[in-house]
């Protein structure tokens, strides 16, 4: 999959985003300007050691973007569209692009792709989640309907061993 940030403003929510394309195995876009240096000690924080892990590419404009990447499928992610992000059908190849923290993605992109803008419900008195935290909530639904394909089975514990295992 692949994570698209159009001008991102806060450094942690960045670096929180690359973890999780890091674990899930996803590729993160970086559309300027951008609020912060990649070399910003916030994003390397929130990042942890997974940033050096990290596929990241970074472009100068939109239009760059689309034209790099062969004008992909872009699913928009904003508060004011009709469908949910449950509603779409993701491929592997799809791109799930989120806008500046302060005013999400311009109306102008919104209206001109009203049929991959899609929405993750809550409360009417609420402006929107965290960035980092909307990226996993579709990220993962994503994942979800491609069975987690690519993505390892569980792990073992550090110090015992399931109960089912026989062991303990």
């Amino acid at each position: 999959m692949n994570i698209v940030l159009l001008a991102p403003e806060i450094p942690f929510n960045t670096g929180a985003i690359g973890r999780t394309c890091v674990a899930t195995d996803s590729t993160l876009h970086l559309i300027r300007p951008l609020g912060f240096s990649l070399e910003d000690k916030y994003i390397k924080r929130s990042g942890l050691d997974y940033w050096s892990k990290l596929r990241v590419r970074v472009y100068d404009n939109y239009e760059t973007f689309l034209i790099e990447n062969d004008n992909p499928t872009v699913y928009m992610a904003t508060t004011k569209a009709r469908r949910t992000y449950a509603d779409v059908r993701y491929a592997p190849a799809d791109y799930i692009m989120f806008g500046r923290e302060s005013a999400g993605i311009p109306e102008e992109l919104l209206t001109a792709n009203e049929e991959h803008c899609i929405r993750i419900p809550m409360a009417a008195d609420n402006r929107s989640l965290n960035l980092s935290n909307a990226v996993a909530v579709i990220l993962y639904e994503a994942l979800r309907q491609q069975a987690f394909s690519g993505l390892s089975e569980a792990g073992d514990l550090h110090r015992l061993q399931w109960p089912s295992s026989g062991k303990v």
